[in-house]
């Protein structure tokens, strides 16, 4: 409960984000701008949060891996809701908040968003890799698919709560675009401010939790050895930098379907395809209920035929899906879209469910929690960073199909990268894959 609850509020804070830089930013805080470079500014605010992830994972990895998983999670947790409300709070570049600021702060509005975001991705970073570890370091051998589910139902749930609130204001506050209509002016601002409530539940939540067992033990044998010097960082990097790039590169497809789903689909279906906002918020808490099943089901199947087949099979399909699926939105069918969003967040939940075992699998104790989670945000980076602010320019410029032929690409590197993934389900968790093989010879990697 503890690792889902927070993953929870973690995607919440980051949907949102995504959510409103489709419907809301371009006209707030990019309002000089024309439509299409304002929203292409607003995709690149989301994108900084992804190359802000690996820092995120670098020092919380850090710190995780030495003063333990449960006090880390705690600071992901604050620093991301701090965050979040703050951007509730912000004035528009031409507009103010709660009767202040009436004319906005002009150029600072976007400068404060940036660091904000920037904020949301560093927390960001540190919590996946922390929150997985939680469950499957308690998890019993043959079962982490299945307790390594539960953070990962985080983001399914997020979607829901992000799209949920998204709709209710809107429903109450109007569905006009205008700069001065109540939506604009508040309605989008609730959602953000919400968070701080979020964030109360999940620390208590998390500060009733003990430490996992592993890294109980890992600290233990730590304390008693003199010769400890090495940074976990700089261990995983050197033990296990293929590991890292594989895993990066893996998960990358997934990546890129799961943003495009959630954010530049949003932006595509109002801005492109003219459905309505309400319509497309509703659609998405439908395909969140379709993407937790399919996380659920596939981590669960991971234990019986492994990590790696399992996440092999999404990326395969997201080779064809991306070609067709832009065919299938510009048939400016409801339906159609509909059938577009719930498959491409399918697709993902199915390299999703078993991501959450198979990261934590691949790297030594010693610096798991770093490893773990330099290879998953280098997958944001380039599938969630790169390929929505790509998208947004390529639909400016008219060349709608070279988006999918843009997302069938990077699958297919998915695909090659699983192909050289090693199978992680039988690995005993306290003696990773990475223990010895990569270490200089005679050197336990334990002991330092």
């Amino acid at each position: 409960m503890a690792s889902s609850i927070g993953t929870t509020i973690e995607f919440y804070d980051f949907f949102i984000y995504g959510t409103a830089a489709a419907l809301v930013f371009p006209t707030i805080f990019f309002s000089d701008m024309s439509p299409a470079v304002a929203t292409l500014a607003s995709f690149a605010t989301f994108a900084v949060a992804f190359f802000a992830r690996p820092v995120g994972a670098i020092l919380f990895g850090h710190f995780g891996d030495l003063i333990g998983r449960k006090r880390t999670l705690v600071w992901t947790l604050l620093i991301m809701g701090a965050a979040t409300v703050a951007i509730g709070l912000l004035p528009g570049s031409e507009t103010g908040v709660f009767g202040l600021f009436p004319d906005g702060i002009g150029t600072l509005a976007p400068i404060l968003l940036v660091v904000m975001r920037f904020l949301q991705g560093f927390a960001v970073g540190g919590e996946w890799a922390g929150a997985t570890l939680l469950t499957a370091e308690y998890a019993p051998k043959g079962k982490r698919g299945l307790y390594a589910m539960f953070p990962q139902l985080g983001p399914a749930f997020a979607f829901f709560l992000s799209s949920g609130t998204f709709l209710i204001f809107t429903l109450v506050a109007g569905d006009t675009k205008d700069a001065d209509s109540a939506f604009m002016t508040i309605g989008w601002r609730i959602p953000f401010l919400m968070s701080a409530l979020l964030v109360l539940v999940g620390l208590w939540v998390r500060l009733s939790v003990e430490e996992t067992p592993v890294f109980t033990e890992v600290r233990k044998r730590a304390l008693s050895e003199i010769n400890r010097t090495r940074l976990p960082f700089l261990d995983a990097i050197r033990f296990q930098w293929k590991e890292i790039l594989i895993a990066g590169g893996a998960l990358a497809s997934l990546f890129s379907l799961f943003y495009m789903g959630t954010a530049f689909l949003t932006n595509y279906a109002t801005k492109n395809l003219g459905f309505p906002r309400t319509t497309v918020l509703a659609m998405g808490m439908v395909a969140a209920v379709f993407f937790g099943i399919s996380i659920a089901a596939s981590a669960v199947y991971s234990d019986r035929i492994g990590r790696r087949k399992v996440i092999m099979t999404s990326c395969a399909l997201a080779v064809v899906w991306a070609l067709v699926l832009f065919p299938i939105l510009d048939t400016e069918s409801l339906p159609m879209y509909a059938l577009g969003l719930i498959g491409t967040l399918i697709i993902f939940g199915i390299a999703y469910g078993p991501a959450g075992a198979a990261l934590p699998e691949l790297f030594h104790e010693r610096y798991r929690y770093t490893g773990a989670g330099l290879g998953y945000n280098l997958a944001g980076i380039f599938g969630g960073a790169i390929p929505p602010l790509l998208a947004a320019q390529l639909v400016a410029d008219g060349k709608v199909l070279w988006v999918g032929i843009m997302l069938a690409a990077l699958s297919a590197v998915s695909v090659f990268c699983c192909y050289l993934m090693v199978e992680t389900k039988d690995n005993d968790i306290v003696e990773a894959s990475g223990d010895r093989d990569d270490a200089p010879e005679g050197e336990d990697l334990a002991a330092v």
